[in-house]
C-alpha cells in the first residue's frame, strides 16, 4: 500500500457507513484489539487523553470470556478491590468476592460509562506493520447481520488487548475419538445440573477444574480429576483476610522468596498435607510459578474438603482413551461418561499479528513484566504481565499515557503550524 494513495481525514473515514462503501478506513488514533477488561481499561484512559481510538471485537459483546466461555457458579477469585478497572471501582454494595452476573453488570457499566463503543463481530485476520508508511495495515472480517465482509483499517498505533486467555487449550490423546461419551472443554461447561449420577473425568486440577469438580459433586455426579503435574492449593482466606491480599501486603515488606515460604507454611497448617491426596506441590514457590510461567495457586473454596472425603477422586495423568474407558500411566482403567477438558487458555496473538519480533510464539511479550508494554513502531500491549486484572490495569495506565503524550505533543505542533499559516 502507497502512503500517497490514502485520504487521511481529522478524524475517522467512512466508520459509520453500514455498507462499508470504502473497505479502507483511517483511524486517527489507535485500533485496539479486544473489549475484554484490557481492552476497556485502555479505552478509558485513551478517552481521558482525549484520544480518539477503534475497538475491534471479534465476539458480540464486551468481555466475551466472560459472558460466553464461563461456568454458571463462578465468582472472581479475588477481593473486588483487586480487579476493578481504572477510574471506576466495583460498586460497594457487591460483595467481597463478586458474582460472574455482578462483575459482567460492573463491566457492562464501565463501558457505558466511559462510552466506549466497541465495533462488534469483527475478526481481525492480520495486522502487519509498513516500515515505509509507519503505518499499521489491520485487517478484518465482519461478521455481523447487516455488515458483512473484509474491512482494511489503517493506524499509528495498534494496541493488542486480547489477553492471555483468547483461545481454548485442547490437548490431544490416544484413543479419545473412540471414547464415545460426551466431551467438551470447561468453556463450554455450564452446570453440573445434568450430570447427576454421571462418571465425569475432569482433566486439569487448575482454578477451574477444582471448582467444576465441586460444581459436580454439589449435583450429585462422580467426577474424578486428572492431577498430572504440580500444584500450589493455599486457603482463599487466613483468619478472614483474603490470602492473596495478605501476599500483597507481605511484598512490600518481604523479598518474594520469603513471602512464597511463609505461604506455604500457613497453606500446611491450614489444609494440611494436600500430598497425600495426590496433589504433589511445586520445588518452586506459588507466587514464584506465577509469575515466571503463568500458572496460577489454586485458591481453595471446598474441594480440598471433597477430595479428603473421596467425593472427588484424584487420578495421575491420561495414557489412552476406549470406548467408555479411560486408562491412567499407573495402569489403572476406569469407566468414564463424561469427559470435561479444564486444560487452559491461550494467547491467539501469534495467528495474526505478522512479522514481530515483540512477542514470542506463545504469544506472550518477550520482555517481561513490567517493560512487556510497549513494542517498535507504534506496538502496545495489554493484558500479558500474567498478574492479572490488577496488572493489565497497570499496562492500560502506561499505555495511555504514552500515546496520550504523543497526540498532545504532535497535537499542539499542528495548532502552531496553521496560526504559522
Amino acid at each position: 500500500m502507497c502512503c500517497s494513495s490514502l485520504h487521511m481525514p481529522t478524524m475517522i473515514q467512512n466508520l459509520d457507513q453500514p455498507d462499508y462503501a470504502s473497505r479502507c478506513i483511517w483511524v486517527n488514533g489507535p485500533v485496539i484489539v479486544g473489549a475484554g477488561p484490557s481492552g476497556l481499561a485502555i479505552s478509558a484512559g485513551l478517552k481521558k487523553q482525549g484520544v480518539p481510538y477503534v475497538v475491534l471485537e471479534r465476539g458480540n459483546c464486551i468481555a466475551s470470556l466472560w459472558q460466553n466461555r464461563t461456568y454458571d457458579r463462578l465468582k472472581l477469585h479475588l477481593p473486588k478491590q483487586f480487579c476493578q478497572l481504572p477510574d471506576f471501582p466495583i460498586p460497594d454494595n457487591f460483595p467481597e468476592y463478586p458474582t460472574k452476573d455482578q462483575f459482567i453488570d460492573y463491566l457492562e457499566s464501565y463501558a457505558k460509562h466511559f462510552d466506549i463503543n466497541p465495533r462488534f463481530n469483527e475478526s481481525v485476520q492480520s495486522a502487519k506493520y509498513d516500515e515505509t508508511c509507519g503505518l499499521w495495515q489491520v485487517k478484518t472480517i465482519s461478521t455481523g447481520d447487516s455488515n458483512w465482509g473484509e474491512v482494511e483499517y489503517i493506524c499509528r498505533w495498534l494496541v493488542v488487548a486480547t489477553g492471555e486467555n483468547a483461545e481454548k487449550v485442547v490437548p490431544e490423546f490416544e484413543g479419545l475419538q473412540d471414547f464415545g461419551g460426551s466431551v467438551m472443554h470447561v468453556c463450554d461447561y455450564k452446570s453440573g445440573e445434568s450430570y447427576q449420577g454421571k462418571r465425569v473425568l475432569v482433566v486439569g486440577c487448575g482454578n477451574s477444574g477444582m471448582e467444576v469438580s465441586l460444581d459436580l459433586c454439589n449435583h450429585k455426579a462422580i467426577p474424578s480429576m486428572v492431577v498430572r503435574n504440580s500444584v500450589h492449593v493455599l486457603p482463599r482466606e487466613v483468619l478472614g483476610k483474603s490470602t492473596f491480599e495478605l501476599a500483597v501486603l507481605m511484598m512490600k515488606w518481604f523479598p518474594l522468596w520469603l513471602v512464597d515460604k511463609i505461604l506455604l507454611i500457613i497453606a500446611r497448617l491450614l489444609l494440611g498435607n494436600v500430598e497425600k491426596y495426590g496433589l504433589r506441590r511445586s520445588s518452586m514457590g506459588p507466587l514464584q510459578l506465577k509469575n515466571t510461567q503463568g500458572k496460577t495457586p489454586v485458591l481453595d473454596i471446598g474441594a480440598l474438603e471433597r477430595i479428603r472425603s473421596g467425593e472427588i477422586r484424584v487420578v495421575p495423568g491420561i495414557k489412552r482413551f476406549s470406548r467408555g474407558r479411560v486408562e491412567f500411566v499407573n495402569g489403572e482403567n476406569l469407566e468414564m461418561d463424561c469427559v470435561i477438558l479444564a486444560t487452559g487458555y491461550c494467547s491467539n496473538v501469534p495467528s495474526w499479528l505478522k512479522d514481530n519480533d515483540f512477542f514470542s510464539e506463545d504469544g506472550l511479550p518477550k520482555t517481561q513484566f513490567p517493560n512487556g508494554w510497549k513494542g517498535k513502531g507504534g506496538l502496545y500491549a495489554v493484558g500479558f504481565t500474567r498478574r492479572g486484572l490488577s496488572g493489565a490495569c497497570m499496562d492500560a495506565a502506561r499505555v495511555a499515557d504514552d500515546i496520550g503524550r504523543i497526540w498532545k505533543e504532535e497535537t499542539k505542533q499542528s495548532k502552531c503550524l496553521r496560526r504559522c499559516f
